[in-house]
């Protein structure tokens, strides 16, 4: 893989992430509590996260197969780390999900096509891309251990957030909930503070503007999310959301 050419694909994946954060300022991501019949057709979510979430764990470990850093330490480290977020997102998340709920089919497809992209970027980085050396010796360095332990937190937080979630509603419930207690004390999207944290500290571990772009898409992402869901819960509770004074997905910030 041409590096002057991925350069390019960085940049460009960069500029998309902020047409995406400004146009979701405008559009509700209507998925999950904003679900939105125009996005297309309902896909069970079952369903519409597998689809969604499996080809990035899948193109991420062809690619780690076929470069020849398979089982050098460094490579090794950011692979495992990067593929137990997807294992837990395309395997076991979506058996556990509750209830019949449905996402639109062009949510899903949007999600596989970044997905696609975004193993694309990080596991050319780090199996083509990034130097020879890059990763001789990574664990003699800071990045994996201050960005793995940062990822493994996120990771925590985020399952643990989703699972406060599914725990709101009893079979056959529809009604909407408040979500409390763990990391929702502080932001009213702690699910996304956490995924944010993982990506975050996965940029630290790879030490890599590869890994740095998809922290940006996930803000950029996420963000808008988080705000969107802000005001929905604000309109359909009122003051009882919003006595709790929790920011949005970043706390005490945003």
């Amino acid at each position: 893989m041409n590096s002057n050419l991925f350069d390019f694909f960085l940049i460009g994946m960069a500029v998309l992430g902020g047409a995406v954060f400004a146009a979701l300022h405008f559009f509700e991501a209507g998925y999950g509590y904003l679900f939105d019949r125009r996005y297309g057709f309902p896909v069970p979510n079952r369903v519409g996260w597998v689809v969604m979430e499996a080809p990035v764990f899948i193109l991420m470990t062809v690619l780690w197969l076929l470069s020849e850093r398979t089982w050098q330490t460094g490579p090794l480290l950011l692979f495992l780390l990067f593929q137990s977020h997807y294992l837990q997102r395309a395997f076991i998340f979506p058996l556990l999900i509750r209830g019949r709920s449905a996402m639109p089919a062009g949510i899903v497809a949007m999600g596989m096509a970044f997905n696609t992209l975004n193993a694309l970027m990080q596991g050319g980085w780090i199996f083509f891309v990034s130097p020879a050396n890059y990763y001789d010796d990574w664990l003699a360095k800071p990045y994996i251990w201050i960005g793995g332990l940062l990822f493994l937190a996120g990771m925590v937080v985020n399952i643990h957030s989703d699972a406060i979630i599914r725990r709101l509603r009893k079979p056959g419930d529809t009604r909407h909930y408040i979500p409390r207690g763990g990391m929702f004390r502080y932001v009213s999207s702690a699910n996304y503070f956490g995924e944010l944290t993982e990506w975050i500290g996965f940029a630290i571990a790879s030490w890599s503007w590869a890994g740095a772009v998809f922290a940006w898409w996930t803000f950029a992402n996420l963000a808008p999310r988080s705000a969107s869901l802000y005001r929905r819960y604000q309109r359909e509770f009122g003051t009882e959301f919003t006595s709790l004074r929790r920011k949005r997905i970043i706390p005490f910030i945003y």
